[in-house]
């Protein structure tokens, strides 16, 4: 049984219509008119597929496909279907595809499941809207309380309750899912990177995804008059900001082999004009590392470093928005895939990943597995980013097979 390459590129291309910026990559941000869109392009192709359809009250989307024995917890397959600004139509929306791909496949080859299995859509992995990212896993699974979830406010200044309301969506009671109805979880998604290209690989088996820490500083210096304010009597944010953003390489640099690294993906200058020294500036701190001691190591570092930079007229204060260790996925549904790369003479190699994933959080609490197809010319968070139908078929024929292990199913007659 194979997968139908332009049933693949078909959805794909549909979800990629669903964007707040035509002709500029995708920007589908969650609890918005694109987000709305989507939901409506995946619901329609779940209903195709026989699946029966529901969302929970954070508006993570599921579709479930019965399995004969409904006491035995269900196999959840799916990824992310939020973008970054003007990112890629393949971060996240290619796991979503190639799980309803699985799903098209069970229904076409009438397929009924010992155990159910569900097929996922999952809301704001990427933090482009709400502070911290993996948002839909998070609350899903309790890690991230309902109060918490509900006092969360947007870049844009609206909680995720008035967020939700403002665009009508109509959701059920919010409340964290147990963990026993769920057997496991797996993602597939796009590398993002260049090893599967450069080794010659058509799958990437994920052994470990690094652990992140999101940070939050803010520098709170005076306003003042850019022509009268002498340099000596300057309080100014922006240049304390500025020396701490560019000095942030030299902290880690001796962790690299690690594959520490650290970004600052976002500013923010107030008052923002250029006739008035800035007052206040705001910024995020992306951490990552493959090891919990480097992280906590470069974490200690940059607090040291920040408390340097207060002065009598500067305050600078550091809040940790989210911290998620290093996770390993499990070990024996990586043979069941590495078993199906063999069985279908794929080329695959174990790796880790350097972004972070849902499937981290599943991590916590259920088996997990994520495997990664090539990117092409490792473009991603791009409206260049790309992967090709045919690996995404690949991954779409191996997690088939996982789950065909995983659930037992026998053919059925409609």
């Amino acid at each position: 049984m194979n997968a139908n390459v332009n049933r693949i590129e078909l959805l794909l291309m549909t979800l990629k219509q669903h964007t707040a910026t035509p002709g500029h990559g995708v920007t589908r941000l969650t609890y918005t008119r694109e987000h709305l869109g989507a939901r409506r392009v995946l619901f329609e192709a779940m209903e195709k597929y026989g699946l029966t359809i529901s969302e929970d009250g954070f508006g993570n989307m599921f579709g479930k496909l019965e399995g004969t024995d409904p006491t035995l917890p269900s196999v959840l397959i799916g990824s992310h279907i939020d973008s970054v600004p003007n990112g890629g139509a393949y971060d996240g929306a290619a796991g979503v595809a190639v799980a309803l791909e699985v799903a098209a496949m069970f229904h076409e080859n009438k397929l009924q499941p010992k155990r159910s299995v569900e097929f996922v859509a999952l809301i704001e992995e990427e933090g482009a809207r709400f502070p911290g990212g993996l948002l839909g896993s998070r609350s899903m699974l309790g890690d991230l309380s309902v109060e918490e979830f509900e006092h969360l406010k947007s870049f844009d200044g609206l909680t995720t309750v008035a967020a939700i309301e403002q665009i009508g969506l109509d959701l059920p009671e919010r409340k964290p899912r147990p963990i026993d109805t769920i057997h496991s979880f797996l993602e597939l998604h796009i590398e993002q990177g260049p090893i599967l290209t450069e080794n010659n690989k058509q799958i990437g088996i994920v052994e470990t995804i690094v652990g992140l820490a999101q940070l939050e500083v803010t520098v709170q210096g005076r306003a003042g008059h850019a022509g009268t304010t002498p340099m000596d009597k300057r309080a100014d944010a922006l240049v304390t900001a500025s020396k701490i953003v560019a000095n942030l390489p030299t902290l880690i640099q001796d962790q690299t082999a690690l594959g520490t690294v650290i970004t600052v993906g976002q500013m923010d200058v107030h008052p923002n004009s250029p006739n008035v020294i800035p007052e206040r500036v705001h910024f995020t701190i992306d951490l990552r590392s493959s090891t919990l001691e480097s992280i906590e190591a470069a974490k200690s570092r940059l607090n040291d470093f920040i408390e340097l930079h207060e002065s009598e007229h500067v305050e600078v204060t550091i809040e940790e928005t989210l911290n998620v260790t290093p996770r390993h996925m499990d070990e024996t549904l990586q043979q069941h895939i590495y078993r199906s790369c063999s069985e279908r003479n794929y080329s695959s190699i174990q790796m880790s990943s350097g972004a972070g994933h849902d499937a981290m959080v599943f991590a916590d609490y259920v088996p997990t597995a994520m495997i990664f197809v090539p990117t092409e010319n490792s473009v991603s968070h791009a409206p260049e980013e790309t992967a090709s139908t045919e690996d995404l078929a690949r991954g779409a024929n191996v997690f088939f097979d996982t789950v065909v292990q995983l659930t037992e199913p026998e053919i059925v007659e409609r």
